[in-house]
């Protein structure tokens, strides 16, 4: 098996190949060390995994480098398999969500379930038929199509972003973009532009100087790691007229004989070179971070000492630029006789000058930023760059830079301060991958549903541990991996639809839950009263969960209706905080009208066609009277729990008007379920045929049910200021 860059090994492999291979292990011994690993065989067998330098690990990433290996363990047999037994995932928004859902169902059945099983055992004296129907009344509390009517909308969201260039590998993404209200960013490749420019190369006093950019060149060729924009930026000057024959010789004069890759502890990168003399080594990278490996100075020609405060010198040169959001990189060097490098031989550099490049904002990063503000949800930017560059670009972007906190200050915070920093910061700069993955946790630990955009390496725990983790079709392999969602092009736009998609699959699931669970309540609550005044069961078991059944299967098409926008101007919550107080609200008066009904047809309808009441007729008329009385429930029944699922599906008080499939679905189903007494089926499950003046009333209790719950909807919204 091979393995390159930015790949994520899929299994326990015994290196036979390695050339400048170097992994992170952290989801195994959780350091962020980069470690370097080589083919040749153990003296003996180490104590802890880092000492295993023959052996790669799976799910650790490739920093850089590439090699070879023989499968030695897959799945459960590798060491991360075998050693991690809790669950590598944490509960996100959406699954706290449903648990409180969940329970809030089960709480209301403990209660319901024993008093509808006392109730009719009690009054009916048959216990096990008691038993059988408490049992139905059980299943009829539960919204049995949930499940697939949550998976239907979070898979028309995800067909809906496909047409706007986006890949939802995760399907529960859809629901983490409708409860989203933080999206952290990081800012090369997404704020700004996906080409970054080489704009100059100059000495430590900001002269231009080819040998800078000479040294770069072969620093960037010999890289093995991960593909970035810097070095793309360096590598395009070798395709230049008049450069690439001088940097191709260069190359020539100078072969690779060893490399340490940029890792985010280091901050730089080195290679080692032959030359005429003496080998060379060459480091790349952060300012500080170089600069605190150099003891000497190189300018024209001359050597001088690096000084105490060579560094004050430095950033007099080149903090202007950095202020302007030009990204700076040092160049440094020293003479070696070394074969092979490690990170001990970072020292006693000799500075050579800068790099200077331009990383322009990208067009439609500032009108995205401002959608996304609209829609609440805050933008927060998390960057490994300079402070001095972050501010500069995000205050381009108009994204607010009165708090800017650093990693270096990060670290430096209690347990107490980083929740209301991280809280109140916008911009996040010089942060390594660790840190990033902190602050989304603690976003995540102060209520915060959370989305991470980012396509570096360095972005990779981050997104891992995001609700919503998000990247690009040309990030790292290990990356990509990770990503729940994918776009296929750079651009915060898409972010704003694929948003609004996903609160549409959230309100859409929310219709279904709250509207089913109170329908249910409200039919539960009337049995409970009917089962202690009614002689018989006022509908069978079979009958119950019948109604129950046709009911979910016309919510099916709830995932295809319209949804107002007031319902998409914020991140919606999916929870069961307000899922008991809706049921309490218009659960009873369903039950209102579920009595009215009950007394209709057992004091009037029912004795007037059986001959009298039910206490002085025949065993015979007895069953018919149950069947009528049993038949117009039943109708009554599904003809609210349809009809309101039409004013209560939205805030507009009394409807707004419902998509063409939920208009047609519905009323199909009030037809097609109401021709089911008049037929052999009907009869089969105990329902017969009413009389046309049972349909009149039918229609004057359907009527007044509906004009009552708009006057409790119009109270409800404006007590609780939101209806779903």
């Amino acid at each position: 098996m091979r393995l390159s860059a930015g790949d994520r090994v899929p299994a326990d492999l015994r290196l036979i190949q390695a050339d400048d291979l170097f992994v992170s292990q952290s989801i195994i011994t959780g350091e962020s060390a980069v470690l370097e690993k080589t083919a040749q065989a153990l003296s003996a067998l180490p104590r802890d995994y880092a000492a295993y330098q023959n052996t790669v690990f799976q799910g650790c990433s490739v920093i850089g480098g590439s090699g070879q290996g023989i499968v030695l363990a897959v799945g459960q047999d590798t060491v991360s398999g075998g050693t991690m037994q809790a669950p590598l995932w944490r509960k996100n928004g959406f699954d706290r969500g449903a648990n409180s859902i969940a329970w809030v169902l089960i709480r209301f059945m403990a209660v319901l379930v024993p008093i509808v099983f006392v109730a009719v055992g009690l009054t009916k004296g048959d216990w096990f038929a008691a038993f059988l129907f408490a049992l139905s009344v059980a299943v009829g509390l539960t919204p049995e199509m949930l499940p697939m009517v949550i998976n239907a909308c979070l898979a028309k969201g995800s067909a809906a972003m496909e047409g706007k260039q986006t890949i939802v590998k995760n399907i529960n993404a859809m629901q983490g973009f409708g409860s989203m209200d933080v999206l952290c960013v990081d800012k090369t490749g997404t704020l700004t532009g996906d080409t970054v420019l080489l704009e100059y190369y100059l000495d430590v006093l900001s002269n231009e100087s080819e040998r800078v950019l000479e040294l770069a060149y072969l620093s960037s060729r010999y890289a093995t790691g991960v593909e970035n924009h810097l070095d793309r930026a360096i590598l395009r000057y070798g395709s230049f007229p008049g450069w690439d024959a001088r940097l191709g010789e260069f190359q020539v004069q100078h072969p690779k004989l060893d490399e340490l890759p940029f890792d985010y502890n280091r901050r730089c990168s080195s290679v080692l070179v032959g030359d005429e003399a003496c080998n060379l080594l060459i480091v790349k990278g952060s300012i500080d971070e170089v600069c605190r490996r150099c003891s000497q100075i190189v300018h024209r020609g001359a050597l001088h000492p690096f000084g105490a405060d060579g560094l004050n010198s430095v950033h007099a040169v080149v903090d202007e630029m950095l202020e302007d959001g030009m990204k700076v990189l040092a160049v440094a060097y020293r003479p070696v006789t070394l074969q092979a490098l490690t990170a001990d031989d970072e020292r006693d550099l000799i500075l050579l000058g800068y790099l200077v490049f331009f990383d322009a904002p990208k067009a439609s990063a500032a009108s995205a930023i401002d959608k996304l503000n609209a829609l609440h949800v805050h933008s927060k930017v998390l960057t490994g760059d300079q402070k001095s560059v972050a501010v500069s670009i995000c205050r381009r972007l108009g994204i607010d830079t009165t708090a800017v906190l650093t990693g270096e200050a990060l670290d430096q915070l209690t347990d107490n301060e980083l929740p209301v920093c991280v809280e109140r910061c916008t911009v996040f700069a010089e942060l390594s991958p660790k840190q990033k993955m902190r602050i989304v946790q603690v976003l995540q630990d102060n209520g915060h549903t959370v989305g991470f955009l980012g396509d570096g390496m360095n972005d990779l725990p981050a997104i891992t541990a995001a609700d919503v983790g998000i990247s690009v079709d040309t990030a790292a392999e290990s990356v990509r991996e990770c990503a729940d969602v994918l776009l296929l092009k750079k651009d915060l736009n898409v972010l704003e639809a694929g948003i609004l998609e996903g609160r549409k699959a959230f309100a859409n699931m929310t219709k279904y839950i709250k509207i089913t669970a109170s329908s249910n309540f409200g039919n539960i609550f009337s049995i409970v009263i009917a089962s202690v005044f009614l002689p018989f069961f006022p509908m069978t078991s079979v009958q119950l969960l019948l109604l129950n059944l046709l009911y979910d299967i016309l919510c099916l098409v709830l995932p295809w209706d319209k949804v107002d926008d007031e319902a998409c101007a914020r991140p919606l919550e999916w929870s069961g905080r307000t899922l008991g107080r809706f049921m309490r609200f218009f659960g009873p008066i369903s039950s209102f009208f579920d009595i009215l009904t009950f007394g209709f047809l057992f004091f009037w309808l029912c004795p007037q066609i059986c001959g009298g009441n039910f206490s002085v007729l025949s065993p015979e008329a007895q069953r018919q009277f149950v069947s009528l009385f049993q038949t117009g429930w039943f109708l009554e029944s599904m003809w609210t729990q349809i009809l309101i699922l039409h004013l209560l599906r939205t805030q507009k008080v009394p409807l707004s008007r419902p998509s063409r499939p939920v208009m047609l679905v519905t009323l199909s189903g009030i037809v097609l379920f109401t021709a089911l007494v008049f037929t052999p089926l009907g009869a089969l499950i105990g329902l017969t045929t009413l009389p046309l003046r049972y349909f009149a009333f039918l229609t004057a209790v359907v009527v007044l049910y509906l004009l009552l719950v708009t006057v409790a909807k119009t109270w409800y919204l404006r007590r609780y200021r939101t209806l779903l």
